[in-house]
């Protein structure tokens, strides 16, 4: 069950947002095993003055275009699906938006099964 939140500047297009959601999703089900209709998103928009980061950091050039993605999922994905998935990501977006792989910035959460709960007030993931 990850739990994505998409955050980027504000002025865009519900479409647009709709798009970069839509290729997480797709992303997460081709790489990290994510099952049909587990999709938790919350996409947000922010002042441009309220997306702090910097611009060359590690080298690479980004823009006012950055888009930060966050995923918390259960633990336990190796390091070549992880490195499948940021690279299906920013791929997926630069083909169907033209958003720059530079302006894509994201970071794993990993959490234990337990820390879960689907409703109901139950740990639906916790062992009996």
């Amino acid at each position: 069950m990850p739990l994505v939140r998409i955050d980027l500047a504000q002025g865009r297009s519900p479409e647009y947002r709709a798009a970069i959601g839509d290729k997480v999703y797709d992303a997460m089900r081709e790489t990290l095993d994510v099952p049909e209709h587990d999709r938790f998103q919350v996409i947000s928009e922010h002042a441009a003055t309220d997306l702090v980061f910097d611009r060359g950091y590690l080298g690479i050039a980004r823009s006012a275009d950055c888009v930060f993605i966050q995923v918390v999922l259960n633990e336990g994905r190796t390091l070549e699906k992880k490195r499948a998935f940021y690279k299906a990501v920013a791929d997926g977006l630069h083909a169907r938006l033209g958003l720059r792989r530079e302006d894509v910035l994201i970071n794993l959460v990993e959490v234990r099964k337990e820390n879960w709960s689907f409703g109901n007030g139950e740990a639906q993931y916790a062992p009996a």
